[in-house]
């Protein structure tokens, strides 16, 4: 007997179609409660989603309001997600976002018939949810499960829809990528033929269109390349019948004015074309590359105009490409782009040459893409650790300027012999061009300075070898006197100012004395409260530029008057700054106290309560909590300052080693024992009192008791460095309960190569498991085989190489200041245990287990 069902309430019996139209309105209702203003609604509507995905027909319901025209836009859009959302989670179950259950067959199919049609959908955002949906049923059901998507796509470049091509060519792309290598040979042919023929339609197709054909084009370039790698013949079959005709029609491509036919992204992506050409099929693109140079230097010429007027010195507005997905495509792309292909042809040994012979121009206009932009000037007058970032020599930022100097560099490094005099050439002329423009009142004029110091400042050691072998490259000491210095003693923009500074430290090492402190005496005054940021950080950089050369020529008395003004600023700024700038600010504090070690034993105080705040604010920032250990170290290797540091600083790692781990921040116990482990190391035996009698019980007892897996690798390293410093007074160190420091070592050492704990823990066991055989061998006794069989045993069980290595390795560094260290493995290889039934060499063991 039939029973009534809870979705149609007292109808005792209901067809399929009845259910599918409830379930379809229950989703068409809940759809509309996610897009509700309010909160309650959508959270109610967000839980009913998830049961109604679990339904038979939910991905088929999405997929029509998806295509439906008539439906209401914000319902398609959010349909259209989480239509993607579906075929990630339920298509297949070999994806890895796989969520049960698997859509049925006849769901399949339905949507599969449904979607096609969202690829003629004139809005954007719908179009490319459904192109997106596409592609990722196409990686699981195409070709066999869907024999007929790509005459559906063909069909659809070649219907003249706007939109259906877009559309096509959305799903293309990704659909190009996933082309394996028996499929590759039959689909090229006819993608590429497309391709062409809609990029060489300008009247046809709009910009963005003709770019997604240069885009799909790369793709199948790189399939057809890399399947090349095995397989010779590919390359003659599939991509050389259509290079000539592509390439005389990219030639043209760069010659097309920007406007209804042309834009900046256009240009890029055939440039990122040509660029993938020369990396990928050299040989056939050597005939071409005659006719390809001009219109690519054109466009670099005619780049760096627009770029100077619109981003640089924004004198005028720029042109915003803006894709069919209404994303604003930069103009920087452009210039992205040929600078990858002057690397490319730099790689290679065919086309390096013609750049060789036109360094001095290059050199020039990347110069000219090195200057500062108007918006870097308001970010970073307004987030210094914005510009500290920016600007630093490991910058993970981005920028035409970093990528001006990326290229700069590799220039200077592939032709080592013309390189330099060419920039130096380029330099002087822009240098001649920026006094023109001075006296003219351009208000600019300043940024080219500023970039040829940068440029100049950024080869040095290219310059200095030159220089030193005695080519006269440069007049260094005139532009040093004449440019550098007259620039500043001027009231000029800040961000020159403190350029000036910078690249006076760089260059320090040609500098006669009198100039020396000429630098120095405004570099300090650089560092003054008074002065804005970008010139107190510029100072900062000059700083640690000085005093490196001074303290490697030993020289540094030029700098001992001007350290109690130098060391003020830096705590100052230290106090005032964080993140970024404190980085900076911590690194060069680190330097000046190794210059003159009276002078640090006077400010130890200061320094050492800094260094503390730091390392407590920022003891989960292991950039900062580096450089606070240079701080430590340095005052540690001063004798003066070694017994006023470690009774500042020991009772503060006590106390936090002697706190429970649920009232501290996490981390801060591993922390504490690395910055111990520094106290120690730079500390001449015999350790004190403090550090034996205070902070070392302290270290082990946290080690003992923690299980996590930083703290104990911190703590085997700190211990490991207290036996390598002083391993008598370790093993006669004795606690109330009459255990000894070596008995402590020995419990540590099980604990880190217990197998049941994680590998993690004894990453670096086996240094500290040679240093107690090599300090304290003598005394192991019977623990010694206990000792070895421990590490045999973990190592049996390793399955991370670092383990295994770190078990077998040398240890050198801090084994008693001259002692040779011994391998594990030949301390093994002397042991023989007993392995199960047989008794054999341990060591031999353990190769036959692992290998």
């Amino acid at each position: 007997m039939a029973t009534s069902s809870p979705v149609l309430g007292n109808h005792s019996v209901a067809s399929s179609s009845d259910v599918n139209r409830s379930l379809k309105e229950a989703l068409y209702e809940t759809l509309n409660g996610i897009l509700s203003p309010h909160h309650d609604v959508r959270i109610a509507a967000e839980e009913r989603i998830q049961a109604l995905e679990v339904t038979e027909d939910f991905g088929i319901h999405l997929a029509e309001f998806t295509v439906d025209p008539d439906g209401p836009l914000a319902v398609r859009q959010l349909a259209s997600v989480l239509l993607k959302q579906y075929v990630e989670t339920h298509w297949c179950n070999y994806s890895e976002k796989f969520q049960s259950p698997e859509a049925t067959e006849h769901a399949k199919a339905t949507i599969k018939e449904l979607l096609p049609h969202g690829l003629k959908e004139s809005i954007s955002k719908v179009r490319s949810s459904v192109a997106y949906a596409i592609s990722a049923i196409a990686h699981w059901d195409w070709p066999e499960n869907w024999p007929g998507l790509f005459d559906i796509l063909v069909n659809y470049l070649s219907s003249g829809n706007e939109w259906a091509v877009h559309g096509a060519m959305r799903v293309l792309r990704e659909f190009s990528r996933d082309l394996t290598d028996v499929q590759l040979p039959h689909i090229a042919p006819v993608i590429l033929s497309e391709m062409y023929r809609i990029f060489s339609d300008e009247q046809k197709y709009n910009v963005r269109i003709r770019g997604r054909a240069v885009e799909i084009f790369s793709t199948c370039v790189f399939m057809i390349s890399a399947m090349s790698d095995y397989n010779n013949g590919v390359t003659r079959t599939l991509l050389n019948p259509v290079l000539p005709s592509f390439s005389e029609r990219f030639i043209c491509g760069l010659q097309v004015p920007n406007g209804i036919h042309s834009d900046s992204c256009l240009k890029a992506d055939i440039i990122e074309a040509l660029t993938l050409l020369v990396k990928r099929v050299p040989k056939q693109m050597a005939p071409w590359l005659p006719q390809i140079l001009p219109p690519v230097w054109q466009t670099l010429t005619q780049s760096a105009e627009i770029y100077l007027k619109t981003i640089v010195n924004g004198t005028e507005e720029v042109d915003e490409v803006i894709d069919s997905d209404g994303e604003v495509l930069g103009f920087e792309n452009l210039v992205f782009s040929i600078f990858e292909f002057v690397h490319a042809l730099v790689d290679s040994h065919k086309f390096s040459k013609t750049v060789e012979s036109a360094l001095i121009d290059l050199l020039y206009y990347l110069i000219l893409f090195m200057q500062i932009t108007e918006e870097q000037v308001r970010a970073w007058t307004a987030n210094p650790n914005q510009f500290v970032e920016d600007e630093d020599e490991g910058t993970f930022a981005y920028s035409v300027r970093i990528s001006a100097q990326d290229l700069l560099q590799t220039l200077c490094e592939e032709f080592d012999d013309d390189s330099c005099s060419a920039l130096c050439q380029a330099a002087t002329r822009h240098m001649h061009e920026a006094e023109t423009e001075r006296n003219s009142n351009n208000s600019n004029w300043w940024k080219i300075h500023e970039a040829c110091m940068f440029a100049l400042g950024s080869v040095k050691n290219l310059v200095e070898k030159k220089l030193e072998a005695g080519e006269g490259i440069f007049d260094l000491t005139g532009f040093l006197q004449n440019v550098v210095v007259a620039d500043m003693s001027s009231s000029d923009p800040p961000f020159l100012l403190g350029r000036c500074l910078w690249v006076g430290s760089r260059y320090a090492h040609f500098m006669s004395p009198p100039m020396i402190e000429q630098f120095l005496e405004a570099t300090v005054s650089g560092l003054q409260p008074s002065q804005l940021p970008s010139i107190r950080i510029s100072a900062v950089r000059a700083v640690w530029g000085f005093c490196e050369h001074l303290k490697n020529s030993n020289n540094t008395q030029m700098l001992v008057s001007l350290l109690p003004s130098i060391m003020d600023n830096l705590l100052g700024m230290a106090t005032q700054y964080s993140s970024e700038v404190l980085s900076l600010v911590m690194e060069t504090l680190a330097l000046v106290l190794s210059i003159d070690k009276n002078f640090t034993a006077s400010c130890e105080s200061r320094v050492t309560s800094l260094a503390i705040a730091v390392f407590l604010k920022y003891n989960s920032d292991p950039v900062i909590i580096d450089l606070t250990q240079d701080v430590f170290k340095e005052l540690s290797q001063n004798p003066e300052c070694l017994s006023p540091l470690q009774q500042r600083l020991v009772p503060t790692l006590v106390s936090i080693l002697n706190a429970p781990v649920d009232k501290i921040p996490s981390g801060l116990h591993s922390v504490a024992l690395d910055v111990l482990q520094t106290l120690v190391r730079y500390s001449e035996p015999p350790l004190s009192d403090t550090l034996m009698n205070t902070a070392f019980p302290a270290a082990l007892h946290c080690i003992l008791r923690t299980d996590d897996n930083s703290t104990m690798q911190s703590g085997g390293e700190c211990l490991r460095t207290y036996i390598s410093s002083s391993p008598e007074q370790v093993c006669n160190h004795q606690d109330n309960e009459g255990h000894t420091g070596l008995w402590y070592s020995l419990q540590v050492a099980a604990l880190l190569l217990n197998p049941s704990s994680s590998e993690c823990t004894a990453a670096y066991v086996g240094r500290l498991i040679v240093t107690l055989i090599t300090k304290a061998g003598n005394i192991l006794g019977e623990n010694l085989d206990l000792l070895l069989k421990a590490v045999l045993s973990k190592m049996q069980r390793a399955e991370t190489l670092s383990v295994i290595q770190t078990d077998d390795e040398w240890e050198e560094d801090e084994l008693g200041r001259g002692e040779q260290g011994i391998p594990i493995s030949q301390l093994l290889s002397e042991k023989r245990y007993k392995v199960g039934p047989h008794t054999r060499c341990a060591y031999s063991h353990r190769h036959r287990v692992h290998y």
